[in-house]
């Protein structure tokens, strides 16, 4: 509201100084020292600027709202025309017959300078009228523009909100399969797993509520996860987390980046009866950018395999469109029965 008011201050003051320097500039630019018909001019000038301001404020607070953007075009025409021609008629009434009385008599125009004179002033209201329709139209354009640019941002806070609460539910419901695997094979590691799966809601819930988190705590939040996942894990399976980013810094990053990534690389890059491998490697590059690369062995899940239903990678496809348009790169694909993936975003500073 302050800021509006603000606004309409400034607008108000803006077209005081405007019609200010309309009325004073032929007098700053003509001035003559011991002008004697300085009294004359200053009414002639100054009954044509009254005019100019007639038809240009109902204009810009009156016809052009109610008439033209109303699409009742005639009714704005004519009514234009109307003020326009009475206007006219007042000036050449104004400067004809008022101003010499009393005052320092200038000789009078003959019928066709008189004529001459009186479409000049009928053109330049005209020419006030639509400058009065560019302004308010622009006006109102930057006014639309701007309503929609927030119902713009609405949309997208909203749309970033869903697909944030998308990925709890996700996470856990991938969390909690891993668990229900466990209690069968091994009752203690099952428990164990409840109780790191505790600290990862703690993270989950609390600490990236903001639109960034702080790296580190991001990057320690990965690192329980793929400890948890390793619980029920043989040998078999070589894990490998590489950070290569200093833990002691400012930098700020997208809460839940990069979870569904690992999340599918232990999905797909587990097999319980085979050699298996997941690699992951966090690393700085240059002008502040993370990199976040995964390769994994691929195992692909058959259709009855409904755990994830997989919203992962078209959610994280979607808020990196909308968190990092133009300024990320998301790669990923299968390559000799080898699964990678890798994002690229820039890195924040708190």
């Amino acid at each position: 509201m302050k800021t509006a008011l603000k606004k309409n201050n400034l607008e108000f003051l803006l077209h005081i100084g405007i019609w200010i320097l309309v009325y004073t500039l032929p007098f700053l630019i003509f001035w003559k020292n011991g002008d004697t018909d300085l009294p004359n001019k200053l009414l002639h000038h100054g009954g044509i600027v009254l005019s100019l301001l007639a038809i240009f404020y109902s204009n810009y607070f009156y016809l052009i709202e109610e008439f033209l953007f109303n699409k009742r075009l005639n009714n704005y025409f004519l009514y234009n025309i109307l003020l326009i021609v009475l206007l006219g008629v007042g000036v050449h009434i104004w400067n004809e017959y008022i101003i010499p009385q009393g005052i320092n008599h200038l000789p009078k125009p003959g019928i066709s300078q008189s004529i001459s004179f009186f479409f000049r002033d009928i053109i330049s209201l005209i020419m006030v009228a639509g400058l009065s329709v560019a302004l308010k139209t622009t006006g109102k354009w930057y006014r639309l523009e701007a309503d929609r640019q927030e119902e713009d941002k609405k949309r997208t806070e909203a749309e970033l909100l869903t697909l944030r609460q998308q990925i709890n539910p996700h996470f856990l419901f991938n969390t909690l399969n891993n668990i229900y695997a466990l209690i069968e094979i091994s009752p203690e590691k099952a428990q164990t797993t409840v109780h790191e799966l505790s600290k990862l809601m703690r993270y989950v819930l609390y600490e990236n509520s903001g639109e960034t988190v702080a790296l580190n705590k991001e990057i320690t939040f990965l690192d329980n996860y793929i400890k948890l996942m390793k619980i029920r894990l043989t040998d078999e399976v070589e894990i490998v987390f590489e950070n290569k980013i200093p833990m002691e810094n400012n930098w700020q990053i997208t809460p839940m980046l990069f979870i569904s990534l690992v999340e599918n690389a232990f999905k797909h890059g587990v097999s319980p009866t085979h050699k298996s491998f997941i690699h992951i490697v966090f690393d700085f590059l240059d002008n502040n950018k993370l990199s976040c690369s995964i390769e994994n062995s691929y195992f692909p899940k058959n259709d009855s395999d409904l755990a994830g239903s997989g919203i992962g990678l078209e959610n994280l496809k979607r808020r990196l469109e909308i968190l990092y348009p133009d300024r990320h790169e998301f790669h990923s694909g299968e390559l000799s029965g080898i699964y990678y993936s890798r994002i690229i975003v820039p890195l924040l500073t708190n």
